[in-house]
């Protein structure tokens, strides 16, 4: 069953789910940055998981605000 939701809850859901994601990838960087000098496979997994959060957070900044963070060639 889906529920219908309304613009504002839709708003709210996607602010929570980029402060998740925030959250996420500030927690993978941290855990990449001490891995890095002595566990080579942990900190590329970390890296990748910094990277694919990073993503996230671009993408729903592009739907919360669109054009505020156009890249720039």
């Amino acid at each position: 069953m889906s529920d219908v939701v309304d613009s504002d809850e839709l708003l709210r859901r996607l602010q929570r789910a980029r402060a998740c994601a925030q959250q996420e990838e500030q927690t993978w960087r941290e855990r990449a940055d001490d891995l890095k000098a002595g566990e080579p496979d942990p900190a590329s997994e970390a890296v990748v998981r910094t990277l694919a959060y990073e993503t996230v957070i671009r993408v729903l900044d592009e739907i919360l605000t669109p054009g505020a963070h156009s890249e720039q060639g």
